[in-house]
């Protein structure tokens, strides 16, 4: 249970989403939401994290955070989150950031997930942020979750 407790506020912050957006009806063409498109060509738009995740499999949901965490590692503050959906090649992001919430006593973590189908299939191990300010981070690799 407590191995899952980084990735509560995520996962609810995911859930909330999903209930704020208005259903589509069945017989409508599905169409991509807005963060879908972004993802495959990321507007920069002031300071934020910047990247490119490796090994994302087309189709499949990306959840990124920027999370406060305490000494323990537990997550106590969301500073910035970014959905998309993978396109089979690497994935480049912008995750939006805003300088005026900055924790003093918590280290900066960007944490991600990947799920297909509802299922949790890769994760993006902890990467510590120094200083909330623009930044490039390169290429990121996933690796498998347990």
């Amino acid at each position: 249970m407590n191995r899952y407790l980084p990735f509560l506020p995520l996962a609810l912050s995911g859930l909330l989403a999903a209930c704020a957006s208005e259903p589509t009806a069945t017989t409508a063409p599905a169409t991509p939401a807005p963060t879908e498109i972004e993802a495959s060509t990321p507007a920069i738009q002031g300071p934020g994290l910047r990247g490119e995740l490796l090994g994302v499999a087309a189709g499949a949901d990306v959840d990124l955070a920027l999370l406060g965490v305490d000494m323990r590692g537990r997550p106590r503050a969301l500073l910035g989150q970014v959905h998309l959906r993978g396109n089979g090649a690497a994935l480049p992001f912008h995750l939006p950031l805003n300088t005026q919430q900055a924790p003093q006593d918590l280290r900066l973590e960007l944490r991600g997930r990947v799920s297909q189908s509802g299922r949790l299939v890769q994760r993006l191990p902890a990467r510590t942020i120094a200083e909330l300010k623009d930044q490039d981070l390169g290429s990121l690799q996933l690796v498998p979750a347990p």
